[in-house]
């Protein structure tokens, strides 16, 4: 990469993370072949749900992760990204305090059990899902599961 490239990649950066940036020059950089600035389009709460929708299929594990903590990302995405192939983002949906009891409830059913632990342990799982997690076969699972439980009857 020569500096004139790098400084267009720097500019990119930096307009991604604006903001101020528009939601078409969001669009526009969300297509960019570096990551790091589809990541940042991805953290940006002006990007729109159609770039998020895309972005949460980016090849890029760290764009998905972007996309499951920005406030602007929606249930249907959430969703898509509750049963993602990677692990480390099916964890981020879990421990994230936006989360709908809908997702939770998918990610209870993970056959990741540190998942499952994540989803017994949110404050958005519902007590009809924590229940089912209370009888999973994985002993700190349902334990998280009937802490919670008594958490919540407190």
């Amino acid at each position: 990469m020569n500096i004139h490239q790098n400084v267009q990649a720097n500019d990119k950066l930096r307009l991604a993370n604006l903001p101020s940036t528009t939601t078409q020059q969001l669009n526009e950089l969300a297509q960019d072949q570096n990551w790091q600035v589809r990541r940042a389009v991805a953290m940006n709460r002006r990007t729109s749900e159609a770039t998020l929708s895309k972005l949460a299929q980016d090849n890029q594990v760290k764009v998905r992760i972007a996309v499951s903590t920005n406030l602007s990302t929606t249930n249907e995405i959430f969703k898509l990204l509750a049963i993602d192939k990677a692990e480390q983002v099916r964890s981020v949906v879990a421990r994230f305090e936006y989360v709908s009891a809908e997702v939770m409830a998918i990610l209870a059913k993970d056959k990741n059990p540190d998942i499952r632990v994540e989803a017994a342990r949110n404050w958005n799982t519902d007590i009809k899902t924590l229940k089912q997690l209370s009888k999973d076969e994985y002993e700190e699972v349902s334990n998280m599961a009937l802490r919670s439980l008594a958490d919540r009857q407190q």
